[in-house]
């Protein structure tokens, strides 16, 4: 009877490691960059999440990174060797990493992989995203109520989904409380060029803009306004707030730390699954930054009321009547877009100028 006992209590401790992560042996976490952890923007908060993730776990976990990886074969080079090191997890954090997540996940089974903004999966793949669209409805607002030319400057990246749905919002909650904005959009195709969008900026500033929009990840755009004078801007992805109370008078805020810390615990557990997460300013993972007092307190009290209606539930971006941008309906009175049309996004709503780059 003694032996059986001793015999099952082996086997029960050969089996542990299965489930959940060896306790003796960290958890190593892999993180690949599009941007430099310095560009105070995109890539500056999946490194704060990063660091947040050491912080919470301490010895049980190793995170090791890779800063400005481009898009691309570069990008399956970095996984590779991430894997081939003893990566248990690999946080791939920008858009056009998805096929080379996928082309490292399949060479590497064992290994778990959480690919930021795409939208495939497989066994060991997940993707997971904010919500962006939402923190640019309020940054719309504050806009189109602090514009005094009525043109609102945009400096986007990428033609890509994500991007056309911050615009579209922006717009629509811009010229809600002000029907006579006009949006200019300067395409600069890159997430991350501090020259390119000091560029932009000031071709946005010189053709009459005073509020400047970025999806892009530098604080260029906030130097340049600040050298004109009179022109206001927000964060993107960061705070930002160098340039606070002015230029920069609020910003999105991307939190990506409890994500990343309940996603290594998964793995610490043995309890991972492969999903798919989109999350916005109700679940904490899109933030709207300090609204400064360059700010009037009845734009601030709307902007924070619009913030709190989104995140109840009680009001989404999207919204309509809305048309598209040939006029055609998008979505009736009271109809509200689905999340499968707002991934897919591909055209401009009624009132915007200028078309998408192919």
């Amino acid at each position: 009877m003694l032996r059986r006992t001793l015999l099952c209590t082996a086997a029960a401790l050969l089996a542990a490691p299965a489930l959940a992560q060896d306790s003796a042996d960290p958890v190593k976490v892999g993180f690949v960059y599009v941007g430099p952890v310095g560009d105070g923007g995109w890539t500056y908060e999946h490194d704060q999440a990063r660091q947040a993730v050491e912080e919470h776990f301490g010895d049980q976990v190793e995170t090791v990174y890779q800063e400005s990886v481009p898009e691309g074969a570069d990008a399956e080079r970095v996984m590779t060797q991430m894997a081939l090191s003893g990566a248990d997890l690999i946080f791939t954090t920008s858009l056009g990493y998805m096929d080379p997540t996928m082309n490292v996940a399949e060479k590497f089974p064992d290994v778990k992989f959480e690919h930021a903004t795409g939208y495939k999966t497989a066994e060991n793949v997940s993707n997971y995203s904010a919500r962006f669209y939402e923190g640019r409805a309020v940054q719309g607002l504050i806009a189109g109520e602090m514009t005094e030319t009525n043109t609102i400057g945009y400096i986007a990246p990428f033609p890509v989904p994500e991007v056309i749905r911050g615009i579209n919002a922006a717009y629509l909650a811009a010229s809600e409380v002000n029907p006579e904005v006009e949006f200019n959009i300067v395409w600069v195709n890159t997430w991350f060029d501090p020259a390119k969008e000091a560029d932009a900026a000031r071709a946005l500033i010189e053709n009459g803009a005073d509020v400047i929009l970025q999806h892009t990840d530098s604080t260029a755009p906030h130097a340049a306004a600040a050298e004109a004078g009179d022109v206001i801007t927000f964060g993107q992805a960061s705070d930002m707030s160098e340039y606070a109370p002015s230029p920069r008078v609020s910003s999105i805020i991307d939190n990506w730390a409890p994500y990343y810390i309940d996603r290594v615990q998964a793995v610490i557990d043995g309890t991972w699954e492969s999903q798919s997460v989109w999350q916005g300013i109700e679940e904490g993972m899109v933030g709207i930054g300090e609204i400064t007092d360059a700010v009037p307190e009845e734009v601030k009290a709307d902007a924070l009321a619009l913030k709190e209606a989104i995140a109840s539930g009680e009001t989404h971006p999207f919204t309509g009547p809305i048309n598209r941008q040939d006029g055609s309906v998008w979505l009736e009175e009271g109809e509200t877009a689905d999340d499968e049309t707002l991934l897919g996004m591909d055209f401009f709503v009624e009132g915007l100028t200028g078309e998408i780059p192919n």
